[in-house]
């Protein structure tokens, strides 16, 4: 009998919720089989089988909240033999049966082994993938035979099957600022019922993290938010020149965000007490920017950083922003992804968002907020003209940030974003 416990689940992490059970007792595993995930505050871990047999027992019901090295299941290797036939003899033949055939109700294993209607040809056989990765493969016509599997000996998971289905049809709009991808619809809660006027339904161990992280951010720091706006017509410009070029020889799409990584980093240098943190009754200047990027994705808020964003040109920065966005739409981030930022970046402007005062990624004593860039009249040289405008926001921590310190701070980012050739001087 072989014990699965819950592994490590990353720095300062020492519990997580029973998100989803992916095997039921009673069925056969095989080697590399997702049997249940995990969801942390940060990210979801997959529990893979480490040895072949058939499942006896699960340990905790999904919501259960489990601590690292808990039982979470049990595997009965002496069993694999008994259990690797049933699958097969719960297959129906190819022709049609009898009546009387078809009736026949499996029993033991059998029954409690659920088969999947593959809407592809591929024998399961040959293709080894978690449930989660054969449901999602059935419901948007997938063959798994032309999907990499990442997990353990070579396992497909479900990111992989999410990951070759946006593959194809991946786009970028031209004129947002490309942090995040196109809004999508937010998760539904429960269907009420038939004359229900509400429904409930339990937070999430992430959500719950997120929520007591706000309210500790809110509580612990003198929170003030200042504003400014940028024309953005000089970086619009850069950018329509640069794009395809860009795009044609490095193999980069160049967004907006980019930009404002690279002048917030320079804003930084100038003043670096706004990446600084607080230690009891210390000040920690960092001389280095771990550039955090806040990325909506199903699960939740998720600020995956840059690490030593100060110290790379415009085109790894946008490399890097590109992979990190994608490993989290994908739940692929690593905890080193999570940790150690210095400053955070967060663009509601994705989303339509025109202004607002974000809420600061607490230890950390500044947040730049990036909004809708809209068409807007304004005097230039004593004439009204149209440009494109956009507000920005730096939320403090005032004990820490002076006020002048912090308008100081975005007058220079917005002067870095209306001059984009001046950041090539340093």
């Amino acid at each position: 009998m072989t014990a699965i416990k819950v592994p490590p689940l990353g720095e300062s992490i020492v519990e997580a919720t029973v998100s989803r059970w992916l095997k039921n007792e009673g069925d056969a595993i095989a080697v590399g089989d997702t049997l249940v995930e995990l969801e942390t505050d940060k990210i979801t871990v997959e529990v893979p089988a480490m040895t072949a047999g058939v499942l006896t027992k699960r340990a905790h019901a999904e919501g259960d909240v489990v601590k690292v090295d808990d039982l979470l299941a049990e595997i009965d290797e002496g069993a694999t033999a008994k259990a690797a036939v049933a699958p097969v003899a719960a297959q129906p033949a190819p022709a049609a049966a009898p009546p009387a055939t078809a009736a026949k109700a499996p029993s033991g294993a059998e029954q409690s082994k659920p088969v999947a209607a593959p809407a592809h040809s591929t024998n399961a056989s040959e293709v080894r993938a978690s449930p989660a990765a054969q449901r999602i493969a059935a419901e948007r016509g997938i063959d798994l035979a032309s999907v990499s599997g990442t997990g353990r000996g070579g396992v497909i998971s479900k990111p992989d099957v999410i990951e070759r289905a946006v593959e194809p049809t991946q786009t970028e709009p031209d004129r947002a600022v490309q942090t995040q991808p196109a809004p999508r619809p937010a998760a539904q809660p429960p269907a009420a019922a038939s004359g229900t006027r509400e429904t409930r339904e339990k937070m999430t161990t992430r959500r719950k993290r997120i929520a007591e992280h706000l309210l500790e951010s809110q509580h612990a720091t003198a929170h003030l938010t200042t504003f400014n706006e940028i024309d953005m017509t000089a970086v619009i410009a850069v950018r329509e020149r640069l794009k395809e070029r860009v795009e044609k020889e490095y193999g980069v799409k160049l967004s907006f965000m980019p930009f404002f990584v690279k002048a917030a980093c320079l804003a930084l240098k100038t003043y670096p007490v706004v990446n600084a943190q607080m230690d009891g009754d210390t000040i920690v200047y960092k001389h280095y920017v771990n550039m955090g990027i806040a990325v909506a994705s199903d699960a939740g808020l998720v600020v995956p950083n840059i690490k030593d964003a100060d110290r790379k040109g415009m085109l790894d920065i946008s490399r890097e922003i590109t992979a990190v966005a994608k490993r989290a739409r994908d739940g692929k981030l690593s905890m080193d992804d999570l940790t150690g930022g210095t400053f955070t970046i967060t663009n509601g402007g994705v989303f339509g968002s025109l202004v607002s005062t974000p809420i600061l990624n607490y230890p950390q004593v500044g947040i730049l907020g990036l909004h809708k860039t809209q068409d807007r009249p304004i005097a230039v040289s004593g004439q009204v003209v149209i440009r494109p405008m956009m507000y920005v926001a730096l939320s403090y921590d005032h004990r820490v940030i002076d006020g002048q310190q912090a308008v100081l701070f975005l007058v220079r980012v917005k002067e870095l974003m209306e001059d984009p050739a001046s950041m090539l001087l340093d």
